[in-house]
């Protein structure tokens, strides 16, 4: 398995940056992950780092090299991640618990599947082309007869993330082949808000992904100006297979302004353990 990957988080015009990205590999899987901490309820940036770190420490644990049941582990270790972010305001005893986005894929056997709760993006491209992105989970993007409905109301308010009260709705794709060249986008909204998906396509084909990668973030950034949220990336090009590694490797960021608040033991194995039996068994009885 090859592939070149760049990363980056620019603070934009935000007092701080809320948003985490981050990878880790075997020598015949990667994981990749996007969370970008909600504005409104306290420490976003907490939540996204639980979200990150609890996908991460699951996929080490389970890609041995590789992992069984793709769907199953993206699916679990999302609701994983939002029982660990609620479980961290209950032990903190907080009034409103912190919440994100989050977009995580899969590269294994030459394809790729990815989940997403949010608006956090991925985008898929072959040949300088737009072959799939995900869709917002926000008004904006349910059917107009229903938008007519809401009038006045802020369409662009997402109605599902990690972290709140009622049980996260998400996206799983199905398994997308991969070809030689083709281009992976993880990104927060503070990219593709200022941006159409057009420019941001078209941006992304220009050179390599760490030439096109800061290209685009600082394009971003200039269009949006002084007001810019966070805007945060992981861009992928897909190679042919390599020497690999026998290794797992990570490279999960925490940039200086990236100051965490956790506290305490948040991947204990014993409290994982017992989240996951109960969303396995949930899993079970959702699957027809």
């Amino acid at each position: 398995m090859k592939f070149s990957v760049f990363q980056t988080s620019h603070q934009g015009g935000r007092a701080r940056n809320e948003d985490r990205m981050g990878y880790c590999h075997t020598q015949e899987s990667a994981l990749f992950v996007l969370a970008d901490g909600m504005g409104g309820h306290p420490e976003g940036e907490t939540a996204a780092q639980i979200a990150l770190q609890t996908m991460a420490a699951l996929f080490k644990k389970q890609a041995q090299p590789t992992l069984d049941d793709i769907p199953h582990f993206l699916e679990s270790s999302l609701l994983t991640a939002h029982r660990q972010i609620l479980r961290y305001a209950i032990d903190k005893g907080m009034p409103d618990s912190p919440r994100t986005t989050l977009v995580a894929a899969v590269i294994q056997d030459g394809q790729i599947q990815w989940i997403h709760c949010g608006d956090s993006r991925l985008y898929l491209t072959r040949q300088s082309a737009l072959l799939t992105r995900t869709r917002d989970h926000s008004y904006s993007e349910l059917r107009e007869s229903i938008l007519t409905k809401m009038g006045e109301m802020n369409r662009n308010v997402l109605f599902t993330c990690l972290g709140s009260p009622t049980r996260p709705i998400y996206d799983l794709s199905p398994c997308e082949p991969l070809s030689k060249g083709d281009r992976i986008l993880l990104c927060s909204d503070g990219l593709w808000g200022p941006l159409s998906d057009d420019d941001i396509v078209a941006r992304f084909a220009r050179g390599p992904v760490n030439h096109a990668g800061p290209q685009l973030v600082g394009h971003a950034f200039q269009t949006a100006g002084k007001n810019s949220d966070n805007i945060t990336i992981i861009a992928i090009e897909w190679e042919e297979e390599a020497r690999r590694t026998a290794e797992v490797e990570d490279d999960f960021a925490y940039e200086d302004d990236f100051t965490s608040t956790i506290s305490g033991d948040l991947l204990d194995d014993s409290d994982i353990e017992r989240s996951l039996n109960d969303i396995n068994k949930a899993l079970r009885k959702k699957a027809p």
